[in-house]
């Protein structure tokens, strides 16, 4: 299923969201102070256009969680609402299960991108 979802994710609208993640980040990248909120909109960009086959790893530690907080309150509370419902809308239709559960992947993610880390699932 990876592949061929990853294809049908892509063409039915991955490469624009992983497209208007990369154009946020380097927004955010322009300003110095907010360099690390456009390394984690790259992440999500990551994800955003092949979600099949790849795992998120969390990571912990006090500063990921304060910042996190900070993300949570503006804006990342927001995005994994907007995914959860997209994800339930997904879920709907037996086809449109495994598309479902990319979005709450994604949603999780927009709650806790930092200190967390999007790697290959092998196997």
């Amino acid at each position: 299923m990876g592949c061929i979802g990853n294809l049908l994710w892509f063409i039915f609208g991955g490469f624009w969201s992983g497209l208007s993640w990369c154009l946020v980040g380097l927004l955010w990248c322009m300003t110095i102070i907010v360099v690390p909120v456009g390394k984690q909109c790259f992440k999500m960009a990551h994800l955003s256009f092949m979600p099949f086959g790849k795992h998120v790893e969390y990571g912990s530690g006090t500063v990921s969680f304060l910042v996190n907080l900070l993300w949570l309150i503006f804006g990342g509370l927001v995005m994994a609402l907007e995914f959860t419902a997209i994800g339930l809308v997904l879920c709907i239709t037996f086809i449109g299960i495994p598309f479902g559960v990319q979005m709450f992947k994604l949603a999780k993610l927009a709650l806790m991108p930092f200190g967390a880390e999007v790697k290959y699932r092998l196997g």
